[in-house]
């Protein structure tokens, strides 16, 4: 209850106004910028986020990490529950006196019909595919920290450090599109973070990346997340590209948002009874494969949406 009460109060009361303000923002023109803006400040509030999560929890736990009972360990993560909602709740004090968005020239919302042909729109439930695949990409973020722990060895401190860190390549890789993407088509480049993406799936799911081997794990972490951080800055940025007309966007948005992100009721479970099931590598192989086969997905919904929309 209290999860689906934090769901409520952000994802469905903020998300389709913050991406459609963005379109707003990024106008004809630089919506790829606009977006992989945007991206990258999440990222580098979620890395900080957790970095001041994991040095809490570091503080507050007294000696060895390994040593420390269920109950310590429970007291410390409140500490860290509290600091997060704390943060959460001071930044929408600021938003609600400082962001002022103004949309102008925008024509007035379409009749029922409109709306309708919205949902039927080839574009939209591409879009919808293409989130959906790349976020199948952005779950497996989870799991960083699980395969540095059970694969590499880590210890839980150490564990938990890599997957606060590999959040600070969100910002790079946003930032880095962001001065071409527009230039070099959004989807373009969307294409090419899903190959990426495939590319440090496929190292992963081969089984070859065990404890010792730590500069090849680091490596494929960050080629499997810099192409999944290259797709999620960029693939709300296509909404013009498909068409949709911007007194529509929220709707679009809405509906794109249904389909994509149901990765968030099925990806994890699914992650988790192939972990469950088969122990040690071997599971972690299979919950690698499922993203290289959902990037292969990818590839062939994005050139899908760039033939229809040429």
């Amino acid at each position: 209850m209290l999860y689906a009460y934090w769901g409520f109060t952000t994802v469905f009361l903020f998300w389709a106004p913050m991406i459609k303000a963005t379109t707003v923002i990024g106008g004809l023109k630089k919506q790829g910028k606009t977006f992989s803006f945007l991206d990258a400040g999440r990222g580098i509030v979620a890395s900080s986020i957790g970095i001041i999560g994991v040095l809490i929890f570091s503080l507050v736990v007294i000696g060895d990490i390994s040593d420390s009972t269920i109950n310590e360990k429970q007291e410390a993560f409140r500490y860290v529950i509290a600091a997060s909602s704390a943060i959460v709740f001071l930044t929408g004090v600021i938003v609600y006196f400082s962001l002022n968005i103004k949309v102008k020239d925008v024509a007035n919302i379409g009749d029922f019909s409109d709306m309708k042909n919205l949902v039927k729109s080839k574009s939209v439930i591409l879009i919808g595919l293409i989130i959906l695949t790349a976020y199948m990409g952005y779950k497996i973020t989870d799991v960083y920290s699980l395969y540095a722990s059970e694969i590499m060895l880590f210890d839980e401190i150490e564990a938990a450090r890599v997957g606060a860190l590999q959040q600070y390549l969100r910002p790079l890789a946003c930032i880095s599109v962001a001065f071409f993407a527009d230039k070099s088509g959004n989807i373009n480049v969307i294409i090419a973070g899903f190959v990426i993406m495939l590319i440090g799936a496929i190292l992963f799911a081969s089984g070859i990346i065990v404890a010792g081997l730590n500069s090849l794990f680091i490596l494929s972490l960050i080629i499997l997340a810099v192409g999944t951080y290259i797709i999620r800055g960029l693939y709300f940025s296509i909404l013009r590209d498909g068409g949709i007309p911007l007194a529509l966007s929220g709707t679009a948005i809405g509906i794109v948002s249904i389909i994509g992100y149901t990765p968030d009721i099925f990806a994890t479970p699914l992650y988790g009874y192939l972990l469950d099931t088969y122990k040690g590598v071997k599971g972690h192989q299979l919950v690698y494969l499922t993203l290289a086969l959902s990037s292969i997905i990818g590839i062939y919904v994005s050139l899908k949406f760039k033939k229809i929309n040429n």
